[in-house]
């Protein structure tokens, strides 16, 4: 995700057009506070809303946790895990150890 001050708007709105064309969620800051955040439009978007797919994006690039991912989408914990395994993204982030560790306690 790049971040854009809110001079960097005026001065080089190309470059976040081409962010917003790759796909890629920017974020807008005035004076280092992020102010907005600037979301792709697509399909996606429409279908399942601005919570949905700001939700999904964030989790994804791991700037928040599932948990507060589900509240953002407004979907229980249990919904939105459904809803981003559906998609191919993994809910677990295991290392390789803790991997390891978790397999040997289903192995006992």
């Amino acid at each position: 995700m790049q971040s854009f001050s809110i001079r960097d708007l005026r001065e080089r709105s190309g470059v976040l057009s081409k962010e917003a064309e790759q796909g890629n969620l920017s974020v807008v800051t005035r004076h280092g506070h992020p102010l907005f955040i600037g979301l792709p439009f697509s399909d996606e978007l429409i279908s399942q809303g601005v919570h949905v797919v700001l939700a999904t994006r964030l989790f994804k690039e791991g700037d928040i946790s599932l948990g507060k991912a589900a509240k953002m989408a407004k979907m229980t914990l249990a919904e939105f895990t459904e809803y981003v395994s559906r998609l191919g993204l993994s809910v677990v982030d295991f290392s390789e150890n803790e991997l390891d560790q978790e397999m040997s306690y289903l192995d006992s």
